[in-house]
């Protein structure tokens, strides 16, 4: 069945109740004072018609009202417009702007899940045990009346995952929401298409005012999971403005309960609003073949240029060690994850409906795992500096130090340093593409593809520049500096995949109001990644003076040998 039509609901209203309900619905039309019996209903009367459902107005209009002058319509108006002008009867006693006032409400409240123009597709509906109702559907509220609506939205369904806001919404707020949901189901309002990301961008505002005016963190977090339905556009085109927003939901995240100030809260909810505009005004711009070549070119060589650093790195330190046959180790690892990224972008996008917040995990967790095994294949490179062991060392030309166990190590770094932002971008390149569509045309296709090409050719050169750089570096500076790079890179990893499980929700976010954000350094001013780091300083510390220890032993057995 098609959505009632409000403007055809007006019309068979005007043909055939007018007369006796009047323009405005109020029972004072033009025969009303000639009818015999009762008066025509008020049907403007809020108190009268905030009991009566959609289905009741319906079933009036089609068998009449015993007793009274009003008439059945059964054999004179189809069931479609029948529907119409019951629609229409619902608006009748709702106050001008309610509408509009409660459009707000429901972006704040209730888009996150039954979706922004209530398809039930809300960016939470996925992870729920029971799917929201499709409010956009006639049959799933016409059954209720404005007063049982209102109830259910104050206290909340049992049996299903809707929560009551009693506590955050007043009655007269829940009218204004309901006169906005009457809205929702009919034509004119099915009509009007706003662009997801549109619908999306409103729904945060929303989430975000709430969120400071209840001084509600889980508001605030439902504010930034909804956010993440176009985090990927937006750090596809600006991964500075991303960062910039995703601290700006972690800081009222963490102040919104936190007794923070007004003016605190006030600033950190202008810098949000700010950064969601440039943001919403960024994803909206289909930019030119210029600009969407430079886009994919910038994306391709940011993403990649830490892994293709850390692969280059360990091939040039293999091949300089004498273990040219363990570079396979490497090659196999990068390549694995390769095929890992896609697969998981494709499971991700086309088998699973994931989360924001699962993929934030699934990101940390890689993240944490990367850490642990950078830091040890840190410890065990800068352990063969030592002097004894060095001397083994290039004897066996690794046949010893680079077992099973370490090819395994090599492999799993290039793996995870490859995987780490792997299918993430392959993610962000949907994006783009989808964006260059958008935009009309194959130039746009052909824009991004060649900024594919040509980040990738910079990629290559990076990865022939520092093997050639690296054969031109004594072997111990050379082991050296690929330790401190490997440290460097476990220590990032650990300060940001803790940061992506507090996005995620999984751990608590403690501000650190003194620390500094220095994301090129994995540094998060709170204390859970803090915390971590610090234990990672104290690991290398301890792993420093063991070596030191063991090198002082083991000169006093025997002559420390000469480098050249």
């Amino acid at each position: 069945a098609r959505p009632p039509s409000l403007a055809r609901g007006a019309a068979v209203y005007r043909d055939q109740c007018l007369a006796c309900h009047g323009l405005a619905g109020r029972g004072d039309g033009p025969k009303a004072k000639q009818l015999e019996g009762p008066a025509p209903a008020n049907l403007a009367d809020r108190h009268l018609m905030r009991g009566v459902s959609p289905v009741d107005v319906y079933r009036k209009i089609t068998i009449g009202v015993a007793g009274t002058a009003m008439p059945q319509f059964e054999e004179t108006l189809s069931p479609e417009d029948r529907w119409a002008v019951a629609s229409y009867i619902g608006t009748l006693h709702a106050a001008n702007g309610e509408e509009r006032e409660g459009e707000g409400l429901y972006a704040a409240y209730c888009a996150s899940c039954h979706g922004a123009t209530g398809g039930g597709d809300g960016p939470l509906a996925a992870s729920l045990s029971v799917r929201p109702p499709a409010l956009r559907d006639f049959a799933a509220q016409a059954r209720f009346s404005d007063d049982e609506l209102v109830q259910l939205i104050l206290r909340g369904r049992p049996g299903s995952p809707m929560p009551g806001f009693a506590q955050a919404i007043d009655p007269a707020s829940a009218e204004k929401l309901v006169a906005f949901l009457r809205m929702l189901p009919t034509a004119e309002r099915q009509h009007y298409v706003a662009s997801p990301a549109a619908a999306i961008f409103a729904t945060v505002r929303g989430q975000v005012d709430s969120a400071v005016a209840l001084r509600s963190s889980q508001l605030a977090f439902d504010a930034y999971i909804t956010f993440e339905q176009v985090e990927t556009d937006v750090r596809a085109r600006n991964s500075g403005l991303a960062s910039d927003l995703e601290d700006a939901f972690a800081a009222l995240r963490a102040r919104a309960a936190g007794g923070a100030g007004h003016d605190e809260l006030d600033a950190i909810h202008a810098r949000l609003l700010s950064g969601l505009e440039r943001a919403e005004r960024l994803v909206a711009d289909q930019g030119s073949a210029a600009n969407l070549f430079m886009e994919s070119f910038v994306l391709l060589l940011r993403e990649g240029f830490e892994a293709i650093l850390l692969v280059a790195a360990l091939m040039t330190f293999l091949a300089r060690a004498g273990a040219v046959e363990r570079r396979r180790h490497v090659a196999q690892g990068a390549w694995a994850a390769v095929g890992a990224s896609v697969i998981t972008a494709a499971v991700i996008e086309l088998l699973f409906q994931v989360t924001p917040g699962e993929r934030e995990a699934l990101e940390g967790f890689t993240m944490l795992l990367a850490t642990a095994v950078l830091f040890y294949v840190s410890y065990w490179l800068v352990s063969k500096i030592e002097a004894a062991k060095w001397n083994a060392f290039v004897k066996s030309r690794m046949e010893e130090a680079l077992s099973a166990g370490s090819g395994w190590a090599l492999a799993s770094v290039a793996f995870l340093a490859v995987y780490r932002e792997g299918f993430e971008t392959i993610l962000f390149y949907k994006a783009l593409l989808t964006s260059a569509r958008l935009g009309g045309g194959g130039g746009g296709t052909t824009a991004v593809l060649g900024g594919v090409i040509v980040g990738a050719a910079a990629l290559v050169l990076v990865y022939i520049g520092i093997n050639r750089f690296g054969l031109k570096v004594p072997l111990k500076p050379f082991f050296a500096i690929t330790s401190a790079m490997l440290y460097y890179m476990a220590f990032v990893f650990a300060g940001k995949g803790i940061a992506d499980l507090q996005e995620a929700g999984l751990v608590k976010t403690t501000v650190v109001e003194w620390a500094p954000r220095i994301p090129v350094l994995g540094i998060y001013p709170t204390l859970q990644s803090l915390s971590l780091q610090l234990l990672l300083l104290v690991l290398l510390l301890v792993a420093i003076v063991w070596l030191q220890r063991q090198r002082l032993t083991e000169g006093g057995e025997r002559r420390r040998p000469s480098f050249p």
